[in-house]
């Protein structure tokens, strides 16, 4: 399943526009941009993203690449664990 990575616009302020666009780029990735994800006190804090709803925020927009990057292949490796199983 490829994972949903959603960004705020009103979060950009921290330059997550640029790891957004470099994100858009891989195509095993889902990229959206929305107007208001609904974590103005998260978006006015730190740069931020859902990946597949889990909000992912760090100190900057460096570490956040690399947190979402973690997050993802941890759900990757869920997936593959689940379906290691389910055939079993």
């Amino acid at each position: 399943m490829r994972p949903i990575i959603e960004f705020c616009t009103n979060n950009m302020h921290h330059g997550t526009e640029r790891l957004m666009k470099n994100l858009e780029q891989n195509l095993d990735y889902d990229v959206i941009e929305y107007g208001c994800l609904g974590n103005c006190g998260e978006c006015y804090l730190a740069p931020y993203a859902l990946v597949n709803g889990e909000v992912i925020a760090s100190a900057t927009v460096e570490q956040l690449e690399t947190d979402i990057e973690a997050k993802i292949k941890e759900i990757e490796e869920f997936e593959e664990m689940f379906n290691i199983l389910s055939e079993e």
